[in-house]
């Protein structure tokens, strides 16, 4: 709709008010390219008048062909844009097609101007269910006639030897409300539909079909009273509310170190906000927390909580999607699909780990999610709660400026103490003879465990690893002297630096201390696990990575195993240290630290930190105390020595100087431009002519 001024649009809507209907619709033709990314003008047929909306999936021939093809209304109007002899007409409306509300079609156009995708590609995005599906039926068998009468019945059937209708009486006789499900009585009761069919003509029993949603959660409804909270707790929530009812909503950020009882806090703004009769979105950063997520919501909430994400079906998607728009569900949970729900009276937007890169979207529109909420919470008035033990510096760094509201909780819940943390230097431990992926001080810990019956977590840091070299002997990583980010080992002997280009010949002998234990990392959470079953063979060993997780079901299976202690030993990548609370959990190992640190991104350090701060938060969360042991190469590193203590303000502190030095975000802005060309040489002078306008214009 370029070229439109907003004083053109109210005009339309005036003069649609006043009794004009629409005669045409602009269209979005459902094709991602941005030659048809515009709007194109159909006539509606004088049936649709009534009742085609705005967000209406509909079929249209396009192009010079005619082909049909569907594509979402974007508009309704009365006035052609060019001349109505040659405008083509709407074929129909797609039948069971999920329509885009009025704000989504808002939402979209702010995700295709800031984010480079198309307009289709964009309002595919907010529609997470694009289809209606089929509602499950469930039959069911009511008793028509009174009891004394069917007890009558009962035993004529059992003197004629009607033995399957004496049995199914039998049975609704002894049922609560004379009822029992169809598929029971023609399962386990061995009862024919021809039976069934004979007795309800007799008008002895009634069958009804009723329509049910899918519940994708298995969680039985047993409400617990919200727990008390503390000074700090509670001071952060009046705040909050004094805001809320002063009608200011605003952007907090809701910094506690970990363990320091946020969750309660999410649930309290949550509890105020229902009140108010609004509903509210809980954004976390991966599916693996949502079971534990899920069960402290519903504990607290009940039913009108409910969960979308991407492992759910097709039927259970839109199930959910149909009980939120109803007002059947008030609290939606889940990663960045859950942003989309269609709520009608939303009232509060919370975004829990907010720092995690997961709340980027690698399909096109790559948009963050902690952006479009608060474009969301802005269009809807709602206040955004942006949660972490390890902001992001973006987020801190506008709290620094004083454009988001700060709330620091700087002592865990019930003062339990933050874990006693150890680097242990695998340079010094390879010197001395041990070349296990087990340090001597982890192993020995891991064994006292054992002993006594507690449980350990063993995280293998593998993010960001993307084929750097370093050396095992002295920790030196092969950088990029322009950029400062580890260089990628190619399978042709190139190191590589994806930022600027450079490249150089890879290494066989380390450049800084001559050892031949210069290569990358080989390791994986499969082979942790042999070696634990090697050296400990009566441990009971869990692993959590993308293996073990492929089906729907496997990580609330793996996180309520060990959560029962039905392991001693939970090994895995990233998605077991974010946020799970296991209180029997005193032992973190993390194996190899420094595998994010010298990744080839400019945010290695923040998310290293992020990463260890996070994992070491899992040990120690109820009485008993907890240990960390971090394994480094690096130990001097100043992200490794901020997360053993915790201190994610001194860390800040030496970041944000980085940054600024370096002309990074948020201190700085960059920009990747890509160039293409059929022909190389061209597309490499065309990008140095921009560089160069960009460099005269600085």
């Amino acid at each position: 709709m370029r070229g439109r001024t907003q004083e053109g649009r109210a005009d339309r809507e005036e003069t649609l008010e006043a009794g004009h209907k629409a005669k045409y619709a602009n269209i979005i033709v459902d094709i991602s390219h941005e030659k048809v990314d515009r709007t194109f003008q159909y006539k509606m047929k004088e049936e649709m008048r009534d009742t085609l909306r705005e967000g209406d999936l509909v079929r249209i021939p396009f192009g010079r062909g005619n082909k049909t093809v569907t594509g979402y209304v974007v508009e309704l109007t009365d006035r052609a844009e060019f001349d109505e002899s040659r405008m083509k007409e709407i074929e129909a409306v797609v039948p069971d097609a999920v329509s885009i509300e009025s704000r989504w079609i808002r939402i979209a156009a702010m995700l295709r101007r800031n984010y480079g995708s198309t307009m289709i590609a964009a309002m595919k995005t907010v529609l997470p269910v694009k289809s209606a599906v089929s509602p499950v039926q469930k039959r069911m068998l009511y008793l028509q006639v009174k009891e004394d009468v069917a007890l009558a019945l009962c035993r004529q059937c059992e003197e004629k030897h009607q033995a399957a209708k004496a049995r199914l009486l039998r049975e609704m006789l002894s049922m609560p409300g004379n009822a029992l499900p169809y598929s029971l009585v023609t399962g386990k009761l061995h009862v024919s539909a021809a039976t069934l069919q004979g007795l309800a003509k007799k008008e002895i029993i009634r069958i009804e079909t009723e329509s049910t949603y899918r519940n994708p959660l298995s969680f039985t409804e047993t409400k617990l009273a919200a727990k008390q909270l503390n000074e700090n707790q509670r001071r952060i929530f009046d705040a909050f509310v004094k805001d809320y009812e002063r009608g200011e909503r605003k952007k907090y950020l809701l910094y506690g170190v970990t363990g320091s009882g946020k969750t309660e806090v999410y649930m309290e703004m949550i509890a105020h906000v229902l009140a108010q009769g609004k509903e509210a979105i809980v954004l976390i950063p991966e599916i693996a927390l949502t079971y534990q997520t899920l069960k402290r919501f519903y504990e607290r909430f009940g039913d009108i909580v409910s969960v979308m994400n991407s492992r759910l079906s097709k039927g259970e998607r839109f199930d959910q999607m149909e009980r939120a728009r109803k007002g059947e569900v008030r609290i939606m949970i889940g990663p960045r699909s859950a942003l989309f729900t269609p709520f009608q009276n939303l009232g509060i937007i919370i975004v829990d780990e907010e720092h995690e890169s997961s709340y980027k979207s690698d399909a096109m529109p790559k948009y963050h999610a902690r952006n479009v909420a608060e474009w969301i919470a802005k269009d809807t008035n709602s206040p955004l709660v942006l949660g972490s033990a390890t902001p992001s510096l973006e987020s801190f760094y506008e709290a620094q400026q004083g454009t988001v509201h700060l709330f620091r909780l700087t002592t865990r819940y019930r003062e339990s103490r933050l874990p006693d943390v150890e680097i242990v230097d695998l340079r010094k431990e390879l010197k001395e003879g041990n070349r296990s992926i087990f340090s001597r001080s982890l192993a020995e810990k891991l064994g006292d465990r054992l002993l006594r019956g507690e449980q350990s977590m063993l995280f293998l840091n593998r993010r960001g690893y993307a084929g750097f070299i370093s050396c095992r002997s002295c920790g030196y990583v092969v950088k990029c002297p322009h950029c400062d980010v580890s260089l990628t080992d190619h399978r042709d002997g190139r190191l590589l630096c994806h930022y600027c280009g450079y490249e150089t010949v890879s290494v066989t002998l380390c450049p800084q201390c001559g050892s031949k234990y210069i290569t990358g990392f080989r390791a994986g959470t499969q082979q942790i696990e042999e070696l634990l079953h090697k050296q400990f063979p009566t441990a009971r060993v869990l692993r959590m990575d993308a293996d073990t997780t492929r089906r729907k079901g496997d990580y609330d299976k793996i996180l309520s195993d060990f959560a029962d202690e039905q392991a001693d030993i939970l090994v895995g990548t990233q998605m077991i240290v974010k946020g799970h609370d296991f209180p029997k959990v005193t032992l973190v190992g993390i194996l190899a630290a420094d595998l994010s640190l010298s990744a080839n991104d400019y945010r290695a350090a923040e998310r290293t930190f992020q990463l260890l701060t996070q994992a070491a938060g899992r040990a120690g969360r109820s009485d008993l105390p907890g240990e960390v042991v971090i394994q480094t190469y690096q130990p001097e590193h100043y992200a490794i020595r901020y997360a053993a203590e915790q201190d994610y303000e001194g860390f800040y502190r030496e970041e944000i100087a980085y940054r600024r030095l370096a002309g990074y975000p948020p201190a700085a802005h960059l920009l990747a431009v890509l160039f293409q060309s059929k022909k190389e040489e061209e597309a490499a002078a065309l990008a140095g002519e921009a560089a160069e306008e960009i460099k005269s214009q600085a």
